[in-house]
């Protein structure tokens, strides 16, 4: 990088601090802060979740099945969440919605306390947040990889860099910063990806062209779905979990469905995301499929090719635009998850633990999540030093093994939660399931992996928790049905059609920390504006 590049990232770091002290105006209660008060536009809610689910392990750690296997990083990556958020763009964007517009929570795991009861949302709060610093923390170290191979700086520093500028906008900013910077991240992205896909195009005339070079022996077996660790089991497996995932199950995609103003518009903005998926990352990958061709990975894992073939294809400027991309992916997401588990915390688990935080006025709510978004990113960034460790491994592994094994016993009590279907699942159900899923996970990844000759194939890893968790949730809901009328009629209110606080009549339970076995019908209403 020279000094035009220099310009260009600073700048770019200059305009999220701008829109961070734009976006500050705009929050004045912890509603704003955590779900735009529901003032959000569709398309923008739609590009916001879809830029929230990038981050720059998509030019580390993708890049580098890009650069050993080839299409089947589009295949099993992006097409799965692609088709996972058009069919919640059915299933649950409107009923996450609802959470918001007819109950008036702020955190996505809110309406856990009445639809289980306390103890179940302690505990999917709890590992979700530890999770979620797991998660954010391979994102820092992703970007600090590719920062290290263009400045030189050490991965410590690149984390601290990207991590202190994150924190700056979304933490006085809340979700309208996110959401706003994410739209910038946008078109920086589409430019950035534009170009290096031109450069790409431009080298290939040697190699065959546009559409002879897959016959160059360097790509045999690039232009194969399905290649390697990377089979139908593990598309059939990946598929399910990101329709968990990318539908709220990490929780900072549910925020964007709760910031459009009713159920039709959240619907509309997966619909935009899910269209977005389909298309663009085709866009981004090729340039990673063509790799082989051009450069030679430094790193086994080939986790480097993308950044390598940036610093020898683009012009200075472009160049700095391209580093500005991979910044933007992962600020975008790691500003995202940091907002929504800011949500969990404040709305959730503190007012579990705190008489004094179930007291907190409009300042001390907005100035509580501050705090929070700090320090769940000051430990997301000191997860990240430990990236590349006997206890993580690599980024890839965190992000695929780690991440989507954890996710699915944390998102199925939760996302299940909310359909007609499973309403006589309850807490014994949502807790055992949770419970025994975290379990296989262990029983998979560490003793039972470590038994078997050459180790439990990676599907398996990442879809038997889920798995199990899911047949537990069904299992038990029909063996011990907890469904009361209370309960009944709080899905119903999620599920009924139309917007606005219609649908069926709810009583509010009273809070649950004052009796952890609620009963829906001793205390008034909350009201919008407290929360």
């Amino acid at each position: 990088m020279n000094s035009l590049d220099w310009a260009v990232l600073i700048g770019y770091f200059g305009v999220m601090v701008a829109i961070g002290l734009w976006s500050h105006k705009r929050v004045d209660n912890v509603s704003d802060f955590f779900t735009a008060g529901g003032k959000m536009p569709w398309w923008l809610s739609g590009i916001s979740h879809h830029m929230s689910g990038y981050s720059a392990v998509m030019f580390t750690g993708y890049a580098g099945i890009a650069y050993t296997y080839g299409v089947t990083s589009f295949v099993t990556w992006s097409f799965p969440i692609a088709l996972g958020i058009a069919i919640g763009s059915r299933l649950f964007a409107p009923r996450i919605n609802r959470l918001r517009s007819r109950l008036h929570v702020a955190s996505p795991l809110e309406y856990l306390k009445n639809r289980y009861n306390l103890q179940t949302q302690q505990a999917l709060a709890w590992s979700g947040m530890l999770l979620k610093i797991v998660d954010v923390g391979a994102k820092w170290a992703a970007i600090a990889t590719l920062l290290s191979v263009f400045t030189g700086v050490s991965l410590n520093q690149g984390i601290l860099v990207t991590g202190v500028i994150t924190a700056f906008y979304c933490t006085i900013g809340g979700l309208w910063a996110d959401a706003l910077t994410e739209l910038g991240q946008f078109v920086i992205q589409l430019l950035a990806g534009v170009a290096m896909f031109v450069a790409v195009v431009g080298k290939l005339g040697p190699h065959g062209g546009f559409f002879g070079v897959w016959d160059e022996p360097a790509l045999a077996g690039h232009g194969k779905p399905l290649v390697g660790p990377y089979g139908t089991v593990f598309l059939l497996a990946f598929l399910f979990i990101k329709l968990f995932e990318y539908n709220g199950g990490m929780l900072n995609q549910a925020q964007r469905y709760m910031a459009t103003a009713n159920a039709k518009e959240a619907a509309r903005s997966a619909k935009l995301s899910a269209a977005l998926w389909l298309i663009w990352p085709v866009v981004l990958f090729f340039p990673m499929w063509m790799s082989p061709l051009l450069v030679d990975a430094k790193k086994p894992d080939g986790s480097d090719a993308y950044a390598l073939m940036t610093e020898q294809l683009l012009p200075h400027g472009l160049l700095g635009l391209v580093v500005v991309g991979f910044f933007s992916h992962t600020m975008a997401m790691c500003s995202s998850d940091a907002n929504a588990i800011a949500a969990v915390f404040t709305r959730d688990v503190a007012p579990a633990m705190s008489a004094r935080a179930r007291s907190w006025d409009e300042r001390g709510g907005l100035l509580a999540a501050r705090l929070t978004t700090v320090i769940f990113l000051g430990l997301s960034m000191a997860v990240a030093t430990q990236v590349d460790s006997p206890t993580f491994k690599d980024i890839i592994t965190v992000v695929i093994k780690w991440v989507a094994g954890l996710m699915g016993p944390i998102a199925i009590p939760m996302m299940l939660g909310l359909l007609r279907t499973f309403r006589k699942s309850g807490p014994t159900a949502a807790l055992t399931s949770w419970a025994l899923g975290l379990f296989a996970f262990y029983l998979v990844n560490y003793p039972i992996d470590d038994a078997v000759a050459g180790g439990v194939a990676l599907q398996y890893q990442v879809s038997i928790p889920l798995a199990v968790s899911l047949v537990l949730f069904v299992v038990i809901g029909y063996v011990k049905p907890e469904d009361t009328p209370e309960r009944d009629a709080l899905i119903e209110r999620i599920n009924t059609d139309g917007d606005g606080s219609g649908g069926a009549v709810v009583p509010t339970p009273a809070e649950p920390w004052d009796d952890v076995a609620p009963s829906p019908s001793s205390s008034p209403s909350p009201s919008p504006s407290k929360d």
